[in-house]
């Protein structure tokens, strides 16, 4: 598939009464993959009051990732400071950090028998630090009870202020992530707090404070109206940003507050937007209609890659 095609569209007419639904197409139809597991976790979690992303963003893949024991945890609270045009996570005005938070994630983890985990948080402008501290204390916490798994820390731009990156890099963690979000010409209207140029900053930032073996990572969405030129040049930024690990998923709108889907990509685009991937030189491309930034993120360390 060229680039010059544009994103393959499928997209239901309008209602009768002038709305315009959007029906999944065939390859994005699945089961929710729920099993005795599923409610280990979420009694583990629940138990110890533990946030997760899976939950707060609605992801499509909680059932399948909590019934095989993946989990991505959310720290600082489930508020967020920031309202993107893609996201469920509730904007308001946030709880003071938690801290007795760290110990009961490290709890979680060693409890539930992870490998890897994935460690992310709202964006939180209220705070002097933006949440870095929290960060490193929870990376301190796993270390301390778990040292043989895997961190991963999907981080918010913190203003790409570099003190704030330099301690969570500090930290240890063997995943540094990012995400882009969209192509350049859509970031503004799809993340009207944040900016393609300062994510890039941070990227740059995270791959010369990284320690060890330390792989930096981000993700994008297709679907919002970009083309697949437009993908390109945004993979070739990431590259150019000293990014390691991308992943590529299908924008699929959380609930009726949040942007609707302008096309549904076709999976024989995403193996063409893998290969292009790693054709610029990432180490690992996760490329698929239901790939998330934190799905199956211990692929990548499966795979050699950290």
């Amino acid at each position: 598939m060229t680039p010059d095609k544009g994103p393959l569209l499928e997209v239901a007419p309008c209602s009768a009464g002038g709305r315009r639904e959007t029906r999944f197409p065939a390859w994005l139809r699945r089961s929710l993959g729920v099993t005795a597991q599923w409610q280990a976790t979420k009694d583990t979690l629940a138990a110890l009051q533990v946030s997760t992303i899976c939950e707060e963003a609605r992801c499509p893949n909680l059932g399948e990732c909590w019934s095989h024991g993946n989990v991505s945890i959310m720290i600082l609270g489930e508020a967020c400071t920031r309202r993107c045009g893609f996201c469920a996570v509730t904007t308001a005005r946030p709880a003071p950090p938690d801290p007795d938070e760290p110990a009961r994630v490290a709890a979680a983890i060693r409890q539930l028998g992870l490998q890897y985990v994935v460690l992310t948080a709202p964006a939180r402008d209220d705070l002097p630090d933006e949440g870095a501290g929290q960060f490193v204390a929870a990376i301190r916490a796993i270390r301390a009870q778990t040292p043989a798994v895997g961190v991963e820390v999907l981080i918010p731009d913190f203003h790409a202020r570099e003190p704030l990156l330099t301690q969570v890099a500090a930290a240890g963690p063997d995943v540094i992530s990012h995400n882009l979000e969209t192509v350049r010409r859509l970031s503004p209207a799809v993340r009207p707090q944040a900016q393609y140029e300062r994510s890039l900053t941070v990227l740059r930032q995270a791959r010369r404070l990284a320690t060890g073996r330390a792989q930096i990572k981000s993700g994008f969405m297709v679907g919002l109206g970009e083309t697949p030129e437009e993908v390109r040049a945004l993979m070739g930024d990431l590259r150019d940003a000293g990014c390691d690990l991308l992943t590529i998923g299908q924008y699929l709108q959380p609930t009726r507050d949040q942007r609707p889907v302008a096309a549904f990509i076709a999976p024989g685009q995403f193996a063409e937007y893998r290969r292009w991937g790693m054709a610029l030189g990432f180490r690992h491309v996760a490329s698929g209609p239901y790939v998330r930034s934190s799905y199956n993120a211990f692929e990548a360390l499966r795979g050699g890659c950290l």
